[in-house]
C-alpha cells in the first residue's frame, strides 16, 4: 500500500493559522476554546492568522450570525490579520463567494480521473446492506463507480435531485494522520470510501471547499475539534490529488456536558452571546478557558497574557467536561441566568 502521511512541517514557510467559524448559529464555549488555541498557536509562532466564514451549509445559515460571531470573538480579545472586514491578499474570506475556486479544483480533479458521477442519495447509502462501516458511519459501497458515462446520464437518473460528484479513492491508498495532538489515525481505502465533493450544478461539499481554501490561503496548521478527525484522511487525499502536501493538524477534544455528550440546550445556554448578556466579564471566561487548557490562572484580562504559559502538550487529552452550575459560578454569573 502507498502510505500517505497526514502532516508535514512546511519547510521554509511562515506559520499561517486560521479561524473558520460557521454562521449556522451562535458561538458557544466549545467553539471559542478551540479558537483560543488556534489564536495562541499563531501568536506564539509569530505567524499570521486569518478568519474565514464557512457558510456553505446554506439551509442552516442564520441571518446575522456572521456579524454576531465576529463580535463574540472580539469581546474575548481575539483578533486576526486577514478576514472579511479586514481584507487581505486571499479575499474573499467568505466561502459562498469562492465558488470559482472550487469549480477550478473540480476541473483539475476531473482531468486527473479522480471523480465520477453518482445518482445515489444519502438514504440509499445508509439503507444499503452492502454499505461497509467506515471511520464515521456507513461508507458508500461504490454503486455508481463505473455506472455512468458522464454527468448528464447521472443527472437524468438522479432527477429531481442533483447528481453527486464523488472522489474516487484509490484502492491501494492508506492514509496515516500524524496529528500534533490526537493519537495517530490509520485509514486504509476500505475505511474511507468514495466521498461527495459536490452536487452537479449545485453546492460544493465541505471536504472540497476547506482543502481548496486552506491551499489558496497558505494555511500551514489547522486547529479544530476532534469531531472532524475522521474527515482528515479524505482531505489528505484531496491535497495529494491536487498536487500538494497537507498542512499540519491539531485535533482537540470537544467540550461536553456531564453526560459526555457535546454541548446542547440540555446543558444550559453556553452561547457566548448569552454569557455576555448575563453580565460575565471576558476576563472570567478567558480564565475558565485557560484552566481547561491546563494553565493555572484565575481571571485573564487578554489572551496575550496566556502566550508564555500555553503549551499544547499540557492540554488534557480527554474531553473538557462543562458542569453548568459550576461553570456559571466560576465565570461570575448566576446559574439561573444560563438556565443551569
Amino acid at each position: 500500500m502507498t502510505a500517505l502521511p497526514g502532516t508535514h512541517e512546511p519547510r521554509g514557510r511562515p506559520y499561517v493559522g486560521r479561524l473558520a467559524p460557521s454562521p449556522t448559529g451562535a458561538l458557544h464555549v466549545g467553539n471559542v476554546r478551540t479558537f483560543l488555541v488556534a489564536w495562541l498557536r499563531a501568536r506564539q509562532e509569530d505567524g499570521r492568522l486569518l478568519l474565514r466564514i464557512e457558510d456553505l451549509d446554506h439551509p442552516k445559515v442564520k441571518r446575522g450570525a456572521s456579524r454576531a460571531l465576529l463580535e463574540d470573538l472580539r469581546w474575548l480579545g481575539l483578533d486576526w490579520d486577514e478576514g472579511p472586514e479586514r481584507g487581505g491578499p486571499h479575499a474573499p474570506y467568505v466561502q459562498s463567494r469562492r465558488s470559482a475556486h472550487y469549480r477550478r479544483a473540480l476541473g483539475r480533479l476531473a482531468a486527473g480521473g479522480h471523480l465520477y458521477a453518482c445518482s445515489c442519495t444519502r438514504r440509499d447509502v445508509t439503507s444499503s446492506a452492502s454499505a461497509p462501516h467506515g471511520l464515521d458511519g456507513p461508507l458508500y459501497p461504490g454503486t455508481c463507480r463505473d455506472r455512468f458515462p458522464g454527468w448528464h446520464a447521472a443527472q437524468l437518473a438522479a432527477r429531481p435531485r442533483a447528481a453527486a460528484i464523488r472522489f474516487r479513492v484509490p484502492p491501494q491508498a492508506h492514509v496515516r494522520v500524524r496529528d500534533r495532538f490526537a493519537p495517530p489515525l490509520d485509514a486504509p481505502a476500505h475505511r474511507i470510501g468514495d466521498f461527495v465533493v459536490a452536487r452537479h450544478g449545485a453546492s460544493h461539499a465541505y471536504q472540497l471547499a476547506v482543502v481548496v481554501d486552506d491551499l489558496a490561503m497558505g494555511v500551514t496548521e489547522v486547529v479544530r475539534g476532534d469531531d472532524l478527525l475522521p474527515s482528515t484522511p479524505r482531505q489528505i487525499l484531496l491535497y495529494r490529488a491536487l498536487g500538494h502536501e497537507p498542512p499540519a493538524f491539531v485535533h482537540l477534544p470537544l467540550v461536553v456536558g456531564p453526560d459526555g455528550r457535546r454541548l446542547a440546550k440540555r446543558h444550559g445556554d453556553t452561547r457566548i452571546a448569552a454569557i455576555r448578556a448575563a453580565g460575565a466579564r471576558p476576563a472570567a471566561l478567558l480564565g475558565w478557558l485557560a484552566r481547561s487548557l491546563g494553565i493555572d490562572v484565575d481571571a485573564v484580562e487578554h489572551p496575550e497574557a496566556l502566550l508564555a504559559a500555553f503549551r499544547l502538550d499540557a492540554v488534557p487529552p480527554e474531553p473538557c467536561v462543562l458542569e453548568p452550575e459550576r461553570f456559571a459560578r466560576e465565570i461570575g454569573i448566576a446559574p439561573a441566568a444560563l438556565g443551569a
